[in-house]
């Protein structure tokens, strides 16, 4: 049960990144990007806390809990993902440092393959919303049973989160993310500390999990009913060419102070997202010795704050998640309305005013998409990444091939949709579409590409002396 302590905790601190978020963004370009002189740890900072949320901290806590220490191959998809993002783009957006990433399509090829590849990627970032909502209203089931029916809940939080990223944007979103860092890496280890202590006189994870689920074979995780290796191998395949076209991702990294910068820290936060969410998974391992009978997997990580952490501690530790799914939430729908004013709007629609007015239409967006659509957390984020794992050889080739064509940016989009949507209603869930889509759907945009590109006119622009060059 929630005490007193606990929620007089959770005030305090959710007050606190309140107030060191509360700053009025001073002009649109503090709005949008933050005046571009982000400096390495807040960009660490913001960039681990936009990929610490709450929807695949569930996910993978399920994961942990029903697969055991085995599910730590989840969180190395995203040490793999954003190492190929560091190495291939950090710079390069950093270098091309405009406000969109669909820009760099409209630049690179015509404006048409700009709008398309926006309406793509906004496509996308309403699904992930969506399962950003459901599972912040998730996260407080636990603490609040049956109190709240699960849409007002869900519209509760929503209104909460739209307060807070609509004074200052993105600046208010990177100061609240540095606060919640800091917590964050305190309040981690500690879970999984009292996880190891809470299940040791039970034996441990001996006691629950078989070798194979504690020791990790290739061989014999191929096929696991669980957690097979196939599905991980394609998630690994998937963040690598859809993470270089996150619009979320892309407008932090131009908000960064330099290239060097960008580069930088990118590449650390690859490793703190890593650790970050391999102590969740482990913490959730541990809760299946403790309370083998968990109705739901999904609520792991509300379980085993509300069973372990003291009174207090434990309104910290909601506080921290709620804190770290706010900024994510409202850094995607600061991305999508930074999008929507630069690649389908006038200059009118990049006031501040006006960014102010699209977050609210994009909150309710979210709000109906989670409380009406979303069942299964992880499902949903896969298939929302249908449309960006289409533009990944039109951006790739945008930054380091030169003579690659709008003709084949175009057949290349195509292509990657019509697999991805046809894996998913031929094959479906059930059949594991996910490894038809990733493992032949991403050499087969490619492979498109650089045919197409090889068979008509071949432009020369841009030169790799342009600035955005990589």
């Amino acid at each position: 049960m929630v005490t007193t302590f606990d929620l007089v905790a959770f005030v305090l601190l959710v007050a606190t990144l309140a107030v060191v978020g509360w700053r009025r963004a001073s002009s649109p370009s503090d709005f949008t990007v933050a005046s571009r002189d982000l400096g390495r740890f807040p960009l660490v900072a913001t960039l681990v806390m936009t990929e610490f949320n709450t929807s695949t901290l569930m996910a993978f806590a399920a994961a942990g809990y029903a697969a055991g220490p085995v599910a730590l191959m989840l969180p190395g998809v995203f040490l793999v993902g954003l190492g190929f993002y560091t190495l291939t783009v950090a710079r390069a957006w950093k270098r091309f440092d405009r406000l969109s990433v669909a820009e760099l399509f409209t630049e690179r090829y015509s404006p048409a393959v700009g709008r398309t590849a926006s309406a793509l990627l906004l496509l996308a970032m309403t699904g992930f919303t969506a399962t950003y909502v459901k599972s912040l209203a998730l996260l407080f089931v636990p603490f609040i049973p049956g109190v709240v029916p699960m849409p007002v809940l869900a519209l509760l939080l929503t209104l909460v989160v739209l307060g807070a990223v609509l004074p200052g944007g993105l600046r208010s979103v990177v100061r609240a993310d540095v606060v919640g860092f800091a917590v964050t890496l305190v309040l981690l280890p500690l879970l999984l500390w009292c996880g190891v202590n809470v299940a040791a006189p039970s034996g441990g994870l001996a006691s629950t999990f078989t070798e194979a689920q504690r020791a990790f074979d290739p061989v014999r995780q191929w096929n696991d009913p669980v957690l097979p290796l196939r599905f991980v191998i394609t998630l690994v395949v998937l963040t690598c060419f859809t993470y270089i076209a996150a619009p979320w991702y892309g407008q932090k990294i131009f908000a960064a102070r330099n290239p060097r910068i960008a580069f930088q820290a990118v590449g650390m936060s690859a490793v703190l997202v890593f650790l970050l969410y391999g102590v969740v998974v482990l913490a959730a391992a541990y809760l299946r010795v403790d309370q083998p009978q968990l109705s739901d997997p999904q609520l792991a990580v509300p379980t085993m704050m509300q069973r372990w952490l003291p009174g207090g501690l434990r309104g910290v530790g909601l506080a921290v998640l709620f804190g770290a799914a706010l900024t994510t939430l409202a850094g995607v729908w600061s991305a999508m309305a930074t999008m929507i004013a630069t690649d389908f709007g006038s200059p009118a629609w990049r006031t501040v005013r006006a960014q102010r007015q699209l977050l609210v239409v994009l909150a309710a967006m979210s709000w109906l998409g989670g409380t009406f659509l979303v069942d299964r957390i992880l499902d949903r984020l896969i298939l929302a990444n249908i449309p960006i794992a289409a533009l990944s050889f039109a951006l790739l080739a945008g930054f380091h091939w030169p003579r690659a064509t709008t003709a084949a940016a175009w057949c290349s989009m195509a292509v990657g949709v019509a697999w991805g949507v046809g894996c998913f209603l031929v094959v479906g869930e059930a059949g594991g579409y996910t490894w038809p889509w990733a493992m032949y759907g991403i050499p087969l945009v490619f492979l498109t590409g650089a045919a197409v590109t090889l068979l008509t006119t071949r432009p020369l622009h841009p030169t790799p002396e342009e600035p955005y060059a990589a």
